[in-house]
């Protein structure tokens, strides 16, 4: 008899680690505290936890899919290697000037924020490539070796090297790369034609030097976390998940850790496409909220929306403009400080904000016990029934609700004049009111109306919060999946290998060079299938070929996806027709004799979703078992309601139960408000409409 696969998944969050393991068709997880100054003790942790639960022996794990947010926070917080950048002479202030946007146009006192290397740490050398990829000032050998030896006597352990347009020639960067080599050995080194061979210069010199500064650290974690594992007898291969929605080797991880920022969402981003399929749902809002961050994502047609850009650390309200520009392959989301850990606050104008400051889990919010003593939104949901302080992560935790209270009445409570329970609900509305704007504003970017959309929520507090989000929104049904508390490292189980080869070659429609582009996107398609079957040595590859036009003049592109025979086969009239097409949905009409240009071409090579059986609709039967009842606060009726309890893992296909009530198992809880009812479907996951 054949033995069942045994693989694993694992997702650092800000402050929970989730583990699952599948051995064939069952699943075991766990959620443990992230532990900030050495990650992979929680992973242990975890590890041990679930093999125990399944009985095995960790040695029988025969493939490790990992996402994590070390990458992000590193970022945010600033704590990399003492990193240095090379780039051309005139350049050396690109990434302080920006783009020179205001972000918020009426705040006269704005403050942009500090680039990630200082002036000091950034070196220029005397050369220029054309924008054409020509050599208009040649590269002096001599000229490198000196700037070097000024670099090396400052002691810097990782090198940023972007050099103006050298994603069209590549030669003086990598000439920079073999004199480092030859004089600083042990120090690494990025180059931006590798890390993000893309137009822009201030996205990818801030892409290259965001590289080079998590580089030492990232490299220096993934080392460890090897040799933890093999110390429990683990020897199987370890992947990564990466932001653009797959999976890379730990070697490439290693090499290009910039890709690893949004690891953990788009993990649960996958998730959620892998449900939408399951239900042959067209039109997802994915909705993910763990102890830190709410991150919403909508995806249609069963994929997440990509995009080439996206922002690391926005210092201003979330204002788009306002972080730093990371220009990689990335799932599209929105992303907020609304997480279980996220603190509130009361503002000069006698306001509750909430985020994106966070608690983490150290010391956790004040109902943890550790030390906490401001409010966070788990403080809130406990005060108001949501939580049952005896049974909070499957029962490792336990929560005093005296300590919510207290922290309520006196960050919040005493500057408004409110007792608890109020403070608890204006902490909540202003929370929910948060993620349903950001909601609202990335369904407008992206010319969708969410009333005809699915919500499928995830992580361990969005169930929490899913019922009223849904309220807010208008949204009529709500998915809430099984392992839905671990939903992102169920999906990088989910997830497949890929990865994403672009390169910026500008190019008009009307002076169109069909070879030049067969050439370009064959190369392309060449460097990610190698990555691919880098990880893969046997299944088939698949390749998605995207191009990003603009009309001439405009300041941003579009993607536009091609099928393969199109792009081995380039016509000017199907690429036209193509983007007008995608520009008329997004922006409601074309644009009448204007060219159309070409800036970045991508290829996405992938190995083949996995196989989804499809869900058959359980017919309605009787109600639900209640376990027991407690008082709960509705937020929509504004008062406390009397609502039953349902164990989850009681509850049958076909079963029902309405709200007010409260479904819950052991990493979250499900909350019904008085509008919405459930229905248990056959594959385990709860069916959330809205009343008729």
């Amino acid at each position: 008899m054949k033995k069942p696969s045994v693989r694993m998944g694992v997702d650092i969050g800000g402050t929970f680690t989730d583990v699952v393991l599948e051995v064939g068709e069952k699943q075991f997880s766990t959620k443990v505290l992230t532990t900030y100054t050495a990650p992979e003790d929680a992973i242990i942790d975890g590890l041990t936890q679930v093999c125990d639960k399944a009985g095995i022996h960790p040695s029988a794990i025969k493939q490790i899919i990992h996402g994590t947010t070390l990458a992000t926070n590193a970022l945010i917080e600033r704590h990399g290697a003492k990193t240095a950048l090379i780039t051309t002479q005139g350049f050396r202030d690109v990434i302080e000037m920006r783009t020179e946007s205001r972000f918020e146009q009426y705040d006269l006192n704005l403050t942009l924020p500090e680039p990630l290397l200082p002036r000091q740490a950034r070196y220029t050398l005397k050369e220029r490539i054309s924008a054409k990829g020509e050599v208009l000032i040649p590269l002096n050998r001599p000229d490198i070796e000196a700037l070097v030896d000024e670099i090396r006597e400052a002691g810097f352990e990782s090198i940023a090297v972007g050099l103006i347009h050298s994603y069209l020639n590549d030669t003086h960067e990598k000439l920079v790369r073999d004199v480092l080599a030859e004089k600083m050995p042990n120090t690494m080194v990025s180059l931006s034609c590798e890390v993000s061979p893309q137009m822009r210069e201030y996205e990818r010199f801030n892409t290259v030097v965001a590289n080079a500064f998590i580089k030492p650290l990232m490299k220096s974690y993934l080392g460890r976390l090897e040799g933890r594992l093999q110390e429990q007898g683990v020897r199987c291969p370890i992947f990564l998940m990466h932001s653009g929605g797959g999976i890379i080797s730990i070697e490439s991880a290693a090499e290009f850790p910039v890709r690893l920022v949004e690891s953990g969402p788009a993990g649960g981003a996958v998730f959620a496409a892998n449900i939408a399929s399951r239900y042959g749902l067209d039109k997802v809002l994915s909705f993910d909220m763990g102890g830190t961050t709410a991150k919403i994502c909508l995806i249609k047609n069963q994929t997440p929306k990509t995009s080439r850009v996206f922002e690391v650390a926005r210092t201003y309200r979330f204002k788009k403009g306002s972080g730093m520009p990371i220009s990689i392959p990335v799932i599209d989301m929105v992303e907020i400080g609304a997480g279980g850990g996220s603190l509130a606050h009361v503002d000069a104008m006698h306001q509750i904000r909430v985020g994106p400051e966070s608690a983490g889990s150290e010391p956790g919010p004040a109902c943890y016990g550790r030390g906490g003593d401001k409010p966070a939104v788990t403080d809130a949901d406990l005060v108001l029934g949501k939580l049952d302080p005896d049974n909070f992560a499957g029962g490792s935790i336990s929560l005093s609700m005296a300590s919510s209270a207290a922290a309520l009445e006196k960050v919040l409570g005493e500057p408004l004049d409110m007792d608890a329970q109020t403070a608890a609900f204006g902490l909540a509305e202003v929370v929910d009111e948060n993620m349903a704007n950001a909601a609202r504003v990335h369904a407008v970017e992206n010319g969708e109306d969410l009333a005809n959309y699915t919500m499928i929520a995830f992580g361990g507090a969005a169930p929490l919060h899913a019922g009223r989000l849904c309220e807010k929104l208008g949204v009529e049904r709500l998915l809430v999946p099984p392992g839905a508390g671990v939903g992102s490292a169920i999906g990088f189980l989910r997830a497949p290998f890929s990865f994403e080869a672009n390169r910026s070659v500008y190019m008009k429609l009307s002076d169109f060079q069909p070879d030049v582009i067969k050439l370009l996107l064959s190369d392309l398609q060449n460097e990610a299938r190698s990555f691919v079957r880098s990880c893969d040595a046997e299944s088939d590859i698949l390749s998605e070929f995207k191009v990003y036009m603009r009309y001439t003049g405009q300041g941003w592109e579009i993607p536009i996806i091609l099928t393969e025979e199109q792009a081995m086969n380039p016509n000017a009239e199907t690429f036209q027709h193509l983007f007008e097409q995608d520009y008329v949905t997004l922006f409601g009409r074309a644009v009448e004799g204007m060219d159309v240009e070409i800036t970045v071409w991508a290829v996405n090579a992938t190995t083949p979703p996995m196989k989804v059986a499809v869900t058959r609709a359980a017919a309605e039967g009787s109600e639900a078992k209640s376990h027991s009842r407690r008082r709960m606060f509705d937020s929509a009726l504004g008062e406390t309601v009397d609502a039953s309890v349902v164990l989850r893992k009681d509850m049958l296909p076909g079963q029902t139960t309405e709200g007010p009530s409260a479904i819950t198992e052991d990493e979250t809880t499900i909350i019904l408000p008085v509008s919405r009812r459930a229905i248990m479907q056959p594959d385990g996951c709860v069916d959330v409409v809205a009343k008729a």
